[in-house]
């Protein structure tokens, strides 16, 4: 059982805008590979309706795929690798998704149809441990979650994340049937 945090924002501070809700259902997709992490997204359905206010709210599935040089945020309370950070905040980075032959060049023989990577080839600055699950958000639509990398913000190995364009069709037939 997963319990989902809704309108979280300091991860030590009760803010009064959390919502604290169990999961009923936990639905891995059925590619997905722990080894090679194809298809690296589920589904978790809530045991009950979240409130929707201006903490809480749904996101859209993206219409297409993004195309490269698109800026996205990313979120988490990952790894900063900063002591000045306030790591108990939520953080936000603005990426651009990277071009298919930068991924593949940077990771050879390991990115699936269901990976994009996004981010900056000098290194610097990238999601890192315990972003993994978190959203990559592009013009307002759900592009990406946070799957995996080599190391953190490395020249030459930006952060892969799940293709939610390649996996938007299960995920609306998973939600619709359960």
């Amino acid at each position: 059982r997963i319990e989902v945090r809704l309108g979280e924002h300091n991860i030590v501070v009760n803010e009064g805008t959390e919502q604290f809700i169990n999961s009923a259902k936990v639905i891995r997709h059925p590619s997905y590979d722990s080894y090679t992490l194809d298809s690296d997204v589920m589904v978790i359905k809530l045991s009950t309706p979240a409130s929707l206010n201006q903490y809480v709210q749904p996101i859209s599935l993206p219409s297409g795929c993004a195309a490269a040089g698109t800026k996205c945020s990313v979120t988490g309370w990952g790894n900063t690798m900063s002591p000045t950070a306030d790591s108990d905040k939520l953080q936000c980075l603005e990426i651009p998704i990277l071009s298919d032959t930068d991924c593949s060049n940077s990771y050879p023989g390991m990115i699936t149809n269901t990976m994009f990577c996004a981010g900056y080839l000098e290194g610097g600055k990238d999601s890192c441990q315990g972003d993994s699950g978190g959203p990559v958000v592009c013009n307002g639509q759900l592009h990406g979650i946070v799957s995996w990398g080599y190391g953190c913000a490395e020249k030459n190995h930006p952060g892969v994340y799940a293709k939610v364009c390649t996996l938007s069709q299960w995920i609306n037939d998973t939600m619709n049937s359960n």
